[in-house]
């Protein structure tokens, strides 16, 4: 489960992206959420993902 708060579901997507998925879409198919609410929840909050980096910022 993800954090609610925006700067610690950064925080956790983050660390998440960096050890242990390829992809933002890797990530949400093992946490079996939507990538596209989650990318709406966090352009709610000011960031966005950015698929070079494989970061959110």
């Amino acid at each position: 489960m993800l954090p609610q708060d925006p700067a610690m579901l950064v925080s956790c997507l983050n660390l998440k992206l960096r050890d242990y998925f390829p992809s933002l879409s890797a990530l949400c198919e093992d946490e079996d959420i939507s990538e596209e609410e989650l990318l709406a929840r966090l352009a709610e909050a000011g960031y966005r993902y950015d698929s070079e980096t494989n970061s959110v910022r």
